[in-house]
């Protein structure tokens, strides 16, 4: 039988059919929600893994590849001075450690036997040319003679006397000069501008033709040699721009890649028994890269920087060195504030 009137089922009570519509409708939002924030949370990891993988891409480059190194050092030229005579010193015109021009007297050496030479080199030049002049009017006279009052034979020894004579005086005047010149080099001067260092000498020492005994840093001379790994050689090019930040100091020296070395020592270039390379066995897996010096031309010190031999230095290269020197110098100065705040108060 049917029931006449489907509204007496309970299940057709609309309060009972109402039931299932309201506890689906917040089914569907939370399933959406879940869903969302899945996609959420997916998205977040790539974009970090795509970060992490571009910051390693970056630092791999910049530390295998980008032409900078913190191997850099200061290099200048010293004038190792030797005096050119011998004798005591007797008057020392410089300090230890003083700044000196090209052309300053250092010290001077006693002068009193070169010029004793001098006096004797003019003595036998006078001498000489009094000879000389006496062996001509002989030739002459020979030579005016016929051969009934003298022979060709005693003509041509006159004639040959003469010659000799001339011969001696030339060697008189070089005498001469040669006196002169050691007079001059008794005063031993500086040959480039810069500062006399480690001064060891006294009046009353005895200096030794070429015996150094003074030494002057050419302060005109200044270049850095940067020490650079043979990976980052391919991203080097003379005429390079290049700049240098010394150990201690914040502003930096701006300078261009004058040259590049071509050659460096090698241990297993040794010769050994006959002559053969002494060729090490020991091999690491894990090599090391070479390092290569660049030289870099100093064009520009900033105030307030004194240049000296032996400091070390970061030195970056071109334009990708330096802007990766920018970005680790900008980390470090971060981490370093970062270190400095106070904790905060919980």
């Amino acid at each position: 039988m049917t029931d006449p009137d489907p509204r007496s089922r309970p299940d057709a009570d609309p309060l009972h059919a109402a039931e299932p519509a309201a506890s689906d409708a917040p089914i569907l939002p939370a399933r959406r929600r879940v869903r969302l924030g899945r996609i959420l949370r997916l998205v977040a990891t790539a974009l970090v893994l795509v970060l992490a993988a571009a910051a390693a891409a970056f630092v791999w480059s910049y530390y295998v590849t980008a032409p900078w190194t913190r191997d850099g050092q200061v290099r200048v030229q010293v004038a190792s001075v030797a005096p050119q005579v011998s004798g005591q010193i007797v008057e020392l015109r410089v300090t230890d450690n003083q700044t000196v021009r090209q052309g300053d007297i250092l010290y001077r050496i006693d002068p009193f036997d070169y010029e004793v030479a001098i006096a004797s080199a003019e003595a036998e030049l006078k001498n000489r040319e009094a000879d000389l002049q006496v062996k001509r009017t002989q030739a002459q006279r020979r030579e005016q003679l016929t051969t009934l009052s003298t022979s060709v034979e005693e003509k041509q020894q006159y004639e040959g006397t003469a010659k000799i004579a001339e011969a001696a005086l030339d060697s008189a005047k070089a005498q001469l000069s040669q006196a002169k010149i050691n007079l001059a080099r008794t005063e031993v001067r500086s040959p480039v501008n810069g500062r006399v260092t480690n001064l060891l000498l006294r009046n009353g020492d005895y200096a030794t033709k070429g015996t150094v005994n003074v030494a002057v840093i050419d302060t005109d001379s200044f270049w850095i040699d940067g020490y650079f790994e043979e990976t980052k050689m391919p991203h080097i090019r003379v005429g390079d721009r290049a700049e240098a930040v010394l150990m201690g100091f914040g502003e930096s020296l701006r300078g261009t890649v004058e040259s590049v070395t071509l050659g460096i020592s090698t241990a297993n270039a040794a010769p050994s028994t006959q002559g053969l390379p002494s060729v090490n066995p020991v091999y690491t897996w894990v090599r090391l890269a070479q390092r290569v010096p660049v030289r870099i031309r100093i064009d520009h010190v900033p105030e307030g920087i004194t240049l000296v031999a032996g400091m070390t230095c970061t030195v970056s290269l071109g334009e990708a060195g330096l802007r990766g020197r920018d970005w680790l110098l900008t980390a470090w100065a971060r981490l370093r504030d970062q270190g400095r705040r106070p904790p905060r108060e919980n």
